[in-house]
């Protein structure tokens, strides 16, 4: 302990125990060593290590410190630590110094035989004198201790051997060999059973999720009916009319409903369950808030990357036409094999019956799950054409169930960090996912852009621009001198922002975190507040005007204070609570307190006025979106699920993997909330409705950030 509080002032008598060697054994068991001295009184003690009696005179008297008389350790019973810093009149060293003089001394001590042993004096002389006595009484106190210890064991096996003898003892012995046997066994099933972890871990990671039975009977009735389907001429019209109009994985998507016998939505659009893969419940709530994100899911359902990226491959190969041909001729084989599929499964699947209300999630029959094969959908690996897949089949109201095999597996290949079935942290996986997903957009406009149409290259811009701006925003960090009141600003951008708890809020407790919850407010306020750099740290330009470039007189070092604030609005906000922080080495606790948060934000007391002066007043009103919870007490364990606003239905929904609930905003507010995502309200004549575009409010930002910048330069 750096900084022990509880070191006062040692006011120590003539006569105290400390200062007195003959004193230094355990008042309780006379034992030398380990012996520790109060420092608040003339009791001496052993350590922890022998009986632990001066543990106990803590407990009873509350004297907190004590000296180790022999070593000269001090240790603080209250910090549990030892102490390092001394008192401001430096008594504890002067402590020191004094026992050291002393045990350099003449002194006599008795030893446990009854024989008086005189220490080792400073000067030879005296060595000389009484070294041999010394040294004769010291091997008769260890002759005198073996013979004890012999006695002791001698007699330890005969009470045993009489005990053995007994019926009593008979039952204990029994009871022992009983109680190890059934130890041992534990031991040994224990040991298997991590063994046989640790084997099915390993082949889990290596073996890819296997097809399911019905998956693969489909695959079989199709192949065996295909002869006869082939020969149709309306099929093959159907082929080329849908060529036209639709991407290859949304006529796979469409089998059901180009049926004769079609089927009509029976489920509520976006109350579509993510089945769990084997701990991807991070994975699942990520998508469940993306999907949930009108903007977000908008420009992804018009966006689908497949076709692009087979340009760019054919391109890149030097195969354009006869790779377009064999497109086309793929695309129209694989719509024969749909068509199959249909007519054969229209006989065999058995409608479901119409429902009114939420209808979703796991509670629906088998046939209303949608399966994706365990490769990816497309032959380029694409995180953007998985999106724009995935969210076509949750919106489009004839799915309750999808397992996301194909979304598993690319982001396996493309973000290496979270491949297996381990668990994962929900808000390190949306970073990722979206620095993937900007990377891949990036790439595949600035690659051959002659070969992209220009209706393609716009709609790519636009979805950029959107992952771009929709968490973007911008923080001012601004530093005042507290010398000359000069203030320095710097503009950072950020995606998200990282609240932290205020330092009463660290622990764990169950009383506490159910007794005082904290406001996200509160946090807020916390992260915009003003912070003071400590000591004379930093080199003031103002401060510094007279001072020469190369001159050799020193920086002139001052005081300041440092605070951010926000000086540009996102579109989302998304709003990361902090709840895990390191408890020793390598050790993360969750702080478990409970966050109070409104359906309604305003930013407006954490953001820069001067530079957001002229917006409007709904510009700063957020509503809450969705939330991302964490269930479980530690890091590396527990389980994720989300609750979504659905823009469609007008209704919040608790998506737990496979489980979909509709609840109210009570409940989202009673929420152990990760992750809260707030959307800019801007201008909405009737409560909640769709976010118009965000063109006007980043222009007035931008115009009046530019404006604040240039005449603060300019002063």
């Amino acid at each position: 302990m750096d900084k022990c509080k509880h070191i006062g002032r040692l006011r120590l008598a003539q006569d105290h125990s400390i200062l007195n060697p003959q004193k230094w054994h355990c008042m309780d068991c006379n034992t030398t060593e380990s012996v520790w001295a109060c420092l608040s009184c003339s009791h001496v003690a052993c350590g922890r290590y022998i009986e632990e009696h001066a543990l106990k005179h803590f407990q009873e008297s509350s004297h907190p410190v004590a000296l180790e008389v022999n070593e000269l350790y001090v240790f603080c019973y209250l910090c549990d630590d030892y102490v390092l810093n001394d008192n401001a009149t430096g008594d504890l060293k002067l402590l020191r110094s004094t026992l050291s003089a002393i045990k350099s001394q003449n002194y006599e001590c008795t030893t446990r035989s009854g024989r008086t042993l005189r220490s080792m004096g400073t000067s030879d002389d005296s060595y000389l004198s009484h070294g041999g006595a010394q040294a004769l009484l010291r091997n008769e106190d260890r002759m005198f201790t073996a013979l004890w210890h012999r006695r002791r064991a001698f007699l330890g096996k005969i009470f045993r051997s009489w005990l053995e003898l007994t019926p009593t003892g008979k039952k204990i012995l029994e009871e022992e060999r009983r109680r190890e046997e059934a130890e041992e066994r534990r031991e040994k099933a224990r040991k298997r059973r991590q063994e046989r972890k640790r084997e099915l871990k390993a082949e889990m990671e290596k073996m890819p999720p296997r097809k399911s039975s019905r998956l693969q009977n489909q695959i079989r009735m199709s192949s065996e009916s295909a002869p006869c389907l082939q020969k149709t001429s309306q099929d093959m019209e159907s082929v080329a009319e849908l060529k036209k109009t639709y991407t290859s994985d949304e006529v796979r998507l469409k089998k059901i409903s180009d049926s004769p016998i079609k089927r009509r939505p029976t489920v509520t659009p976006g109350v579509t369950g993510l089945r769990n893969l084997g701990n991807t419940c991070y994975m699942n709530s990520i998508l469940q808030v993306l999907s949930h994100l009108l903007i977000f899911r908008e420009c992804f359902l018009k966006l689908d990357l497949n076709q692009t990226q087979e340009l760019l491959a054919t391109a890149t190969n030097g195969k354009t036409r006869s790779s377009s041909k064999h497109l086309s001729i793929a695309a129209s084989t694989l719509h024969v094999n749909e068509s199959q599929e249909k007519v054969k499964g229209s006989s065999s699947v058995r409608r479901p019956s119409l429902s009114s209300g939420l209808s979703g999630g796991a509670s629906k029959s088998r046939n209303m799950e949608l399966i994706q094969p365990r490769e990816p959908s497309s032959k380029h690996i694409s995180l953007c054409h998985e999106l724009h897949t995935l969210f076509q089949v949750m919106w489009s109201g004839k799915w309750a169930l999808v397992s996301p095999f194909a979304m598993l597996h690319s982001v396996w290949r493309l973000i290496p960090a979270f491949r297996g079935y381990a668990q994962q942290d929900a808000q390190e996986f949306l970073c990722e996912l979206l620095d993937k997903v900007q990377q891949e957009l990036e790439t595949t406009g600035t690659r051959y852009p002659a070969l992209i149409p220009a209706s393609q290259r716009k709609l790519i811009k636009q979805v950029l621009n959107v992952v771009n701006n929709i968490f973007h925003g911008q923080l001012l960090s601004q530093v005042t001198c507290l010398a000359c009141d000069n203030k320095s600003n710097t503009v950072e951008p950020f995606w998200d922002l990282s609240l932290e708890f205020p330092e009463r809020y660290h622990c764990n407790g169950k009383e506490m975190s159910s007794q005082y919850p904290c406001l996200l407010t509160e946090m807020l306020a916390k992260f915009t507040e003003t912070e003071a750099l400590e000591g004379k740290i930093y080199a003031c330009d103002q401060c510094n005007t007279k001072r020469r470039k190369f001159s050799s007189k020193p920086v002139i070092l001052t005081e300041a204070q440092k605070q951010l604030m926000v000086c540009r609005l996102p579109q989302v906000l998304r709003l990361h609570l902090k709840r895990f922080r390191w408890s020793g080495r390598n050790h993360r606790e969750k702080i478990g307190v409970h966050v109070n948060f409104d359906q309604m934000l305003n930013m407006e007391p954490y953001c820069c006025r001067e530079s957001l002066k002229s917006l409007l007043p709904d510009c700063f009103i957020y509503d809450l979106s969705a939330v991302v919870m964490h269930h479980g007490k530690g890091f590396g364990s527990g389980h994720y699920t989300a609750y979504c606003y659905n823009s469609e239905g007008g209704f919040w929904v608790h998506c737990n993997d496979s489980k979909l609930n509709m609840c109210t905003m009570e409940e989202v507010c009673k929420a152990q909330a990760y992750i809260l995502f707030y959307s800019q309200r801007l201008t909405q004549a009737n409560g909640r409705g769709k976010i118009p575009r965000p063109s006007t409010a980043e222009s007035q930002q931008h115009t009046e950030l530019a404006d604040w910048s240039m005449a603060n330069s300019s002063s």
